[in-house]
């Protein structure tokens, strides 16, 4: 899962990514809110851990911001505020925020609740546990298993197999499992992906994982 943290604290903003990062989601962050809402609206985010008290743009624009535009109708925003006051948490809410944390706040509640919101999203129909072929994975535990065997696997390479899972029996382009899995704040090599991709094939099956050769890959519905 792909998390945007946008906080100008910067101690705050700097164990948010490292805490989350530790948690396997890919992070990046944004100090102030005008860069925070381009990042939000130009990237595929799953999560956006949003402060109300930002320089450029405050939290409330660019919640209204990330609401009016197109391409984050599905993505879930918890505000973080030092103000407990009841309009700000109405007003939150209402403007199309998911949560509202108050500062300060323990990382294991941070946590709680942002699981707690991708259940909600995911929806009832999402089964924690998916089948192909020879090959478990459970999504609740974010594990891995072939043949009743729990088969190694890193951060890295669960998130890319959830990610092609989230679309089975669809091509994801290279482009867009970039976006998914790596943070645009760490450098990466052009191959970094075909490593990974390889690692999956050659712990799950040289099959498990397909190319559609000048679009992208899949795993077969």
């Amino acid at each position: 899962m792909k998390i945007l943290v946008v906080e100008d604290n910067d101690f705050l903003r700097e164990t948010l990514v490292e805490a989350l990062t530790e948690e396997g989601y890919v992070v990046d962050s944004s100090a102030d809110g005008e860069d925070g809402l381009f990042q939000a609206t130009e990237c595929n985010y799953d999560l956006i851990i949003l402060d109300v008290m930002l320089p450029e743009k405050d939290g409330w624009e660019v919640l209204k911001g990330i609401r009016s535009h197109p391409s984050c109708n599905n993505v879930a925003v918890i505000m973080l505020t030092a103000r407990d006051g009841t309009e700000d948490r109405v007003k939150g809410l209402d403007g199309g925020a998911d949560d509202y944390l108050t500062k300060p706040f323990k990382l294991m509640e941070l946590f709680a609740r942002i699981r707690s919101i991708m259940r909600r999203s995911a929806g009832p129909e999402r089964a924690s546990e998916l089948m192909v072929g020879d090959v478990t994975v459970n999504t609740n535990t974010r594990s891995i298993f072939k043949n009743g065997v729990d088969v190694a696997a890193t951060t890295l390479e669960y998130n890319l197999v959830e990610a092609l899972l989230a679309k089975r029996g669809e091509v994801v382009s290279r482009n867009d499992l970039y976006m998914k899995l790596f943070s645009e704040e760490k450098e990466v090599t052009s191959n970094i992906l075909d490593v990974y991709i390889c690692n999956v094939r050659n712990k799950l099956g040289k099959e498990f994982i397909m190319t559609k050769r000048g679009y992208g890959y899949y795993i077969s519905a």
